[in-house]
């Protein structure tokens, strides 16, 4: 098992995360209706889909749904190939209702990166670094 296929967020209002998403951030989805039950986007590598977070919950444990609250240690990313792109990236996720956590800078590892939250409290840190490399997948290598 060395693959992830599918990350699913559990969201509280699917339609306002979808939006946020597809309309504010640009992943692309053929969910076109209002209220879907799910929704996955056609992102390349990594599937990211949106679920209502109590059916998520009653997913794991239908008795005994677990609960979370404050940050769970989980971070999504989004390389760019520029420090342009970062910041064009910021700007969208904040003009689409997510919150700038972190502005972009230089930060220690050498790169440049920031941190939103999208309304759901997930964290997407926006990174670049010069030294990065892509495939022709656009996902990135690391050696």
């Amino acid at each position: 098992m060395n693959r992830i296929n599918l990350i699913t967020l559990g969201v509280r209002n699917l339609n306002e995360s979808l939006k946020f998403y597809r309309d504010g951030l640009g992943f692309e989805t053929t969910v076109s209706e209002e209220n879907p039950g799910i929704v996955f986007f056609n992102n390349g590598g990594t599937k990211l889909s949106l679920y209502a977070i109590d059916e998520l919950a009653k997913d794991i444990n239908e008795e005994q749904p677990p609960t979370v609250t404050g940050f769970s240690g989980l971070t999504l990313a989004y390389n760019a190939k520029s420090q342009a792109e970062v910041d064009d990236i910021m700007k969208k996720a904040e003009a689409a209702g997510g919150t700038i956590v972190k502005t972009p800078r230089l930060v220690f590892w050498g790169g440049y990166s920031g941190y939103f939250a999208d309304p759901n409290g997930f964290y997407w840190e926006v990174a670049y670094s010069e030294h990065w490399k892509f495939d022709e997948h656009d996902m990135l290598i690391i050696e």
